[in-house]
C-alpha cells in the first residue's frame, strides 16, 4: 500500500469483518457504519492494492485469491496493533466477537456442552450462539453462511464443505427392558425385519448411517418393518420404552436409560454402526478467530463414556 495510506487500519478492520460475515451490510451493522462507508473503505483498499478483493454475488461477497492473501496479513497487522497498545498502556483487550454454531442431535446434545464450557473458560467474552437440528439442515446452514461451524455425524458430497473428524460414535439397536430381546447381546437382520422399527426422519445422520450399512448388506431401510418416524432421539426413546417398537440410536443418547435399566442395547450382526463425529465449515469463506479457536478446542475433545 502507498506510504500515504497511514489510515488503513480501519479499512483493514472493515475488510476483515466483511470477509468473515460475507456481507457488506452485515459488516456495516456490526461496526456501526453505513453500508456506503463499508463499500468506500473496501474500494479504497482495492484501489490502493490494484486488486479486486471480493466476488460480489447478489447480497453476499466471497474473497478473491487476492482477498484471501490480504486476510491473513490483515489479521496479523490488527493483532500486532492490539499487542502494541496493550504493551504501552498495560491494558490487554480480551477476545470478543461471535461464534455461530449448528449441530445435529448427538454432537449437539452430548458433546457440545462440555466443549462450550471449555471454550468459554478460555474465551469468556466471545458470544456463542448454537442451534441443534438434523444433519441436513446443519450442512445447509454452513453452506449458506448462516453459521461458522457445524457438528454432524455424516458427510455430504458438496465441494464447498470441509470436514474434520473430532470424535467417534456407535449406534446400536435399543429395546425396552421388558422386550423379549432384552436378554440378548446380538440380533440378526432377519430377526430385525420382524420387529416394528422406529426411525429418525430423513436428513438425520444416524438414519443415513443405518441406511448405508443396510445397503452394504444388500437391504434397504424400507425392507424393514417401519412402525414410526420421529424427529428426535428423546421421542424415539420414549416410544421404545412404551413398547411401541425398537430403534437404532447412538449409544451416547441412551447412556442414562442403560444405566437405570429401562433400555437395553444389542448389536446387529453384519452391520458396522460406528461413525465419525465431524466438524464442518465452508471452504469458500474465512473462519473468524473465535471459530478457529473453537477448532483448537476440538483437537482435544473431552472424553465421553461409551454405552454398553
Amino acid at each position: 500500500m502507498a506510504a500515504s495510506d497511514t489510515d488503513n487500519l480501519p479499512h483493514l478492520e472493515t475488510f476483515v469483518k466483511a470477509a468473515e460475515l460475507s456481507s457488506f451490510t452485515s459488516a456495516a451493522r456490526a461496526l456501526g457504519l453505513t453500508q456506503a462507508a463499508v463499500s468506500q473503505r473496501i474500494q479504497g483498499l482495492e484501489k490502493s492494492l490494484k486488486s479486486s478483493l471480493f466476488h460480489r454475488q447478489g447480497g453476499h461477497v466471497l474473497l478473491t485469491d487476492a482477498g484471501h492473501c490480504l486476510y491473513g496479513y490483515a489479521l496479523r497487522i490488527i493483532a500486532l496493533h492490539r499487542e502494541a497498545i496493550g504493551e504501552i498502556t498495560g491494558l490487554v483487550k480480551p477476545l470478543t466477537g461471535e461464534l455461530l454454531l449448528a449441530a445435529s442431535s448427538v454432537p449437539g446434545e452430548h458433546l457440545l456442552p462440555d466443549l462450550l464450557a471449555k471454550f468459554q473458560e478460555k474465551h469468556s467474552h466471545v458470544q456463542v450462539r448454537a442451534s441443534i437440528t438434523d444433519s441436513r439442515e446443519v450442512l445447509g446452514h454452513v453452506e449458506q453462511g448462516h453459521v461458522h461451524l457445524g457438528m454432524v455425524g455424516g458427510r455430504s458430497d458438496s465441494p464447498n464443505l470441509e470436514f474434520r473428524v473430532f470424535g467417534s460414535d456407535e449406534l446400536a439397536l435399543i429395546v425396552s427392558a421388558k422386550h423379549a430381546l432384552a436378554g440378548k447381546k446380538r440380533i440378526t437382520l432377519k430377526q430385525l425385519a420382524s420387529e416394528p422399527l422406529i426411525v429418525r426422519e430423513s436428513g438425520s445422520a444416524s438414519r443415513s448411517c443405518l441406511e448405508q450399512e443396510l445397503a452394504k448388506a444388500g437391504q434397504k431401510l424400507h425392507d424393514l418393518r417401519i412402525a414410526l418416524e420421529l424427529g428426535s432421539n428423546e421421542a424415539i426413546k420414549k416410544a421404545v420404552q412404551r413398547g411401541m417398537g425398537v430403534a437404532v440410536l447412538s449409544t451416547r443418547a441412551v447412556q442414562k436409560e442403560i444405566a437405570t435399566g429401562t433400555l437395553h442395547t444389542l448389536e446387529i450382526a453384519g452391520l458396522n454402526l460406528t461413525r465419525d463425529m465431524l466438524v464442518v465449515w465452508d471452504r469458500r469463506r474465512v473462519l473468524p478467530i473465535p471459530a478457529r479457536l473453537f477448532l483448537d478446542i476440538l483437537d482435544t475433545p473431552p472424553s465421553v463414556k461409551r454405552g454398553t
